[in-house]
Formats: structure tokens, sequence, C-alpha cells
């Protein structure tokens, strides 16, 4: 596919990009080339090769999917900041949270 200087102008147009007019012929020129590469590109045979989705072999560890709690509550309560005030995750009517004093009035 070869470009000329006016479908050049366009595609920087469309970019946004200021192009002077004394290089949009030898910018053509490089396009052009780039687009003949990527035609080569499509005559190549991929139709035995399985689609990637990343270039290394590798399979991430996988952890059986169960819905926990975490088991350390207390060491993330414990964590509360100056003005929070820690709850005991035994008190079961407290429920094992941060109360916060109020910001919004």
């Amino acid at each position: 596919m070869s470009l000329d200087k006016d479908t050049v102008a366009r595609i920087a147009r469309l970019a946004r990009l200021k192009v002077p007019e004394e290089e949009l012929a030898p910018l053509a020129g490089e396009l052009s080339g780039i687009l003949a590469w990527i035609e080569q590109l499509n005559e190549v045979d991929t139709s035995n090769v399985a689609p990637l989705a990343s270039v290394s072999d590798v399979t991430l560890p996988m952890r059986e999917d169960k819905v926990t709690d975490g088991g350390i509550a207390a060491r993330v309560l414990a964590n509360a900041p100056g003005g929070a005030v820690y709850v005991d995750p035994s008190d079961k009517n407290a429920g094992g949270f941060f109360t916060v004093p109020k910001v919004v009035e």
C-alpha cells in the first residue's frame, strides 16, 4: 500500500500532529515502507500456530477457592489509627470492626 502526501497530511491532522509541508513526502515514503513490511507479515502462514497469552510457559500457582476471613482479624484490627477504637472480634455485638469518630456533620 502506498501513501501520498495528502493521505499523510490527513493522518497527521487526525492524530493532532503538526507536520510541516516539506516533511510530508519523506514521511509518506517511510509510512509506505512500514505498511509494505506489514503486508509481508500477512503472507506468513500461521494456521498451525496456537495463540499466545504470554511468551513464557509458566502457570500460576493455584489455591483452593474457598471463602475465609483470613484468620487474622485480631491482627488487622490491632492496626487501628489513633482516632479509632479497637473492638474485640470476640464481642458478638460489635462484630470485630473499627469504630471511628464521626467525620461529616
